[in-house]
């Protein structure tokens, strides 16, 4: 049983802002946008958070070539206002300026007691252990911080310590307790020193006094928290972001209870009881569909019944289609599942198919128009020397662009049907069959377009206009490409109609295209000939090939290494390129792509994946993995070229290390050298670390293995949702079926051991809270 949160972010764009700057979180970074106050990103993630998170904070930059990039404002959210609303937060937010008073980060362990019995006067006894994670003031990449607590009018200090944001005081310092100043709370403050500026606020905490007189004694780690908001003179002119933002909080179950309900969905499309699938179908609002559809995709590939799934869906969708034109033109349920289908069965497929054409498209950047209301002499260029290219000149050189791109593609989807996955040339020969008994004396492209409606218009077209979203490349196109992009696509949603004449009457500037065109329908359907023809054979059944998608490479590029053994740091040996693989049981490394590996670490021995500071290589970018060889701990640092490649890489040695045991509790954040540790200066190598290790943030990818559980209570979340619609459009079919009635009665069933989990956490609060008030 295990709480887990999940955020789901899309930056959609911004308005009013400063030119080429991008947008930036703790774990991400969007594409720098260049020229322009009202940039647009159409970025989505979906970031794993441990549920103990305050608040998530998005910071605007400048982006500067040759220094540091300035921060123009931020937009911050607390998580008591992304729970406040469950349906998610989507709309216009204004950005503030960054008060440093508020920028504040970290925790400080503390232990404040009251001493003192009868009528002596009674003592307040602060101990101020150490603190972590601190907010880095100073150009070096660290802070000089020291702890001002004052109580009363009264003001004790600590030695400052130098360079570190894990700094250890190990100090007491005591007043005399006033009763009748009680409301006076003890404020513990940490600062930053500095010989020449002022010193740096970094954070602080309040006890109440009454509190502490009936507690006795409070101990722990405490988050430090900002100053007293002050006014912003720029509050509303710094520009804003458009964002859509949905926190979801689930309690995941031990398998045992869900199984039921797994039964029942298994027997909605096993052909036991297709009510089931039916009243999901009808009960599922427009707003829920795709991620509904996404959650059953997921559940029925774990459950080895993905095609039985669809099937169901295909054929509620056939009974209610009298138009073949419309056919899965609309978002419904089936539409949505079998795009989803794509996205997590099929996307190693798209990417060899589409990636050759779409590096190709990037790296030349050519100026590429046929539209003649459109089209820019400038951008073009010249034809030779002192010839300026004419209209026309641009527009044939255009086509002659187009069409290499469009041959080149057409051919890589001819030749894909011999690697094309079986699931889904399995799925695409279902289709293809429906249709054809629904309709059989309709024109014989009917079933061509339903195949094709999915492949090429749900599937390759949106990969080909945005690239990133599709994982295909790491940023975002510039206008030029973008442009050459979107003419690509038409044309290839053109060839997946099989219709020209509707094309080319809306645009006609696109005849240019019409022989490639043409020449491209009559491909596509030989190829959908032969991609329904697939072999009957499961070969490795859907559940084996959907392990071997997510689990035998999870990730792989070349990175910069430094190894090093009990983390003595060898500073004369530098980091060297190597080609990094994280497969299914191990990682490994070799000088190039195809060489012998030179070393690798097996995945259940890693106890840690964690970033490293700044300043302990210079690089913000640097990860380690500590890992146990023979008693002895490993670590490798990696260096990456991005924080976004950063973090994927933290993510999937996460997520592939997710069921190991002895993992640490705590780590160094920097390195060991000379005789000490620069994070928090102890001299001890074998120390535990300062810092608390953060296994449970990951960023959620197409790659991920299924997580049966959690799919199941996200499916058993949407269900409670619509109950009462499922009750109500049920009732025919509840009174005559008994597996409608238990259906019913499973969901009834979960919900109770939710409320349960729920009472009996409320009772170990509870119970928790009055053994303190006891000591």
């Amino acid at each position: 049983m295990a709480k887990r949160s999940t955020l789901f972010i899309r930056i959609v764009e911004g308005k009013n802002l400063p030119m080429h700057f991008n947008l930036f979180m703790s774990s991400l970074r969007t594409a720098t946008i260049w020229k322009t106050l009202s940039p647009f990103w159409g970025e989505e993630y979906n970031v794993h958070l441990p549920p103990s998170f305050h608040n998530v904070s998005f910071h605007v930059l400048d982006e500067d070539s040759l220094s540091r990039d300035d921060v123009i404002g931020k937009v911050s959210i607390s998580k008591e206002a992304l729970a406040a609303k469950p349906q998610g937060i989507d709309g216009w937010m204004n950005l503030t300026e960054i008060d440093p008073d508020e920028e504040v980060q970290g925790e400080i362990h503390l232990k404040v007691s009251v001493l003192g019995k009868g009528y002596a006067p009674k003592i307040l006894r602060c101990h101020v252990f150490e603190a972590r994670d601190l907010a880095k003031k100073d150009r070096n990449g660290a802070s000089d911080p020291f702890v001002r607590v004052s109580y009363n009018g009264k003001v004790h200090e600590t030695a400052v310590v130098k360079k570190s944001c894990y700094p250890r005081w190990n100090e007491s310092f005591e007043f005399e307790l006033d009763e009748a100043s009680a409301d006076t709370p003890l404020s513990v403050e940490v600062w930053d020193w500095d010989l020449v500026s002022k010193n740096d606020f970094l954070g602080r905490v309040l006890f109440n006094i009454n509190r502490l007189q009936s507690a006795q004694q409070e101990e722990g780690w405490f988050r430090l928290g900002p100053d007293k908001p002050k006014h912003s003179q720029y509050e509303g002119t710094l520009g804003s972001l458009r964002l859509k933002l949905m926190l979801r909080d689930e309690m995941v179950l031990p398998s045992s209870h869900y199984q039921p309900l797994v039964e029942l969905l298994c027997q909605s499309v096993g052909g036991n009881l297709p009510e089931l699938m039916m009243l999901i179908d009808e009960t599922t609002t427009a707003e829920s569909r795709q991620e509904v559809a996404t959650n059953l995709i997921k559940l029925f590939l774990g459950q080895g019944l993905v095609k039985e799934f669809l099937d169901v869906l295909f054929k509620l969708e056939l009974d209610k289609t009298g138009e073949p034109n419309t056919l899965f033109r609309s978002n419904s349920l089936a539409s949505k599942s079998m795009e989803s289908f794509l996205k997590v069965a099929g996307m190693q497929y798209l990417h060899r198919l589409l990636g050759p054409t779409i590096n190709r498209i990037f790296e030349e950047k050519k100026y590429v128009e046929l539209d003649p209301n459109k089209v820019e002499l400038k951008e073009a260029g010249c034809a030779g020397l002192h010839r300026v290219q004419t209209e026309a000149d641009v527009i044939q050189q255009s086509a002659g662009h187009l069409q290499s791109y469009l041959f080149d593609l057409i051919h890589a989807i001819v030749q894909s049907a011999v690697y094309c996955p079986t699931s889904l040339c399995q799925t695409f020969r279902q289709l293809y069959q429906r249709v054809q008994e629904r309709f059989p004396e309709k024109e014989y492209r009917v079933k061509y377009i339903a195949v094709t409606s999915f492949l090429c218009l749900r599937f390759i077209s949106p990969a080909i206009m945005s690239p990133k979203l599709f994982h295909l490349r790491e940023k975002h196109a510039d206008a030029r490409t973008s442009r050459t992009l979107l003419l690509l696509a038409k044309a290839i949603q053109t060839i997946g109609n099989l219709d020209t004449l509707a094309c080319f009457s809306k645009e006609p500037w696109m005849v240019p295209l019409q022989p490639a065109i043409q020449q491209g329908i009559a491909q596509l359907k030989d190829f959908i000939t032969r991609l329904v023809s697939c072999d009957d054979s499961e070969d490795l059944g859907l559940q084996a090939r959907m392990s071997l998608q997510c689990g035998s490479m999870e990730k792989e590029g070349f990175l910069f290494l430094h190894r090093t053994k009990d983390k003595c740091m060898l500073m004369t040996s530098p980091f060297k390129k190597y080609f990094v693989t994280l497969g299914k049981d191990t990682l490994s490394y070799a000088r190039t792509q195809h060489s012998k590996k030179s070393s690798f670490i097996p995945l259940p021995k890693i106890r840690a994946v964690e970033k490293v500071e700044e300043k302990s290589f210079g690089s913000a970018n640097v990860m380690q993995i500590i890992s146990e060889d023979n008693g002895q701990m490993e670590t490798l640092y990696l260096d990456c070229k991005s924080v976004n490649e950063l973090n994927q890489w933290l993510s999937a040695l996460r997520k592939a290390c997710i069921h190991n045991t002895d993992t640490m509790s705590s780590y160094h954040p920097g390195i060991y050298k000379g005789d000490r540790w620069s994070c928090c200066h102890q001299k001890d190598k074998a120390d535990a670390g300062c810092d608390k290790t953060r296994h449970g943030v990951t960023l959620q990818e197409w790659y991920d293995p299924l997580d049966p559980d959690l799919e199941s209570q996200l499916i058993f979340r949407h269900l409670i949702g619509v109950r009462q619609a499922m009750r109500y459009a049920g009732s025919p079919y509840e009174e005559r079926l008994d597996g409608v009635r238990r259906f019913f009665k499973v969901l009834q069933d979960l919900q109770d051991a939710h409320q349960a989990v729920e009472e009996e956490a409320e009772r170990s609060r509870n119970k928790n809270f009055l053994l303190e008030l006891q000591t």
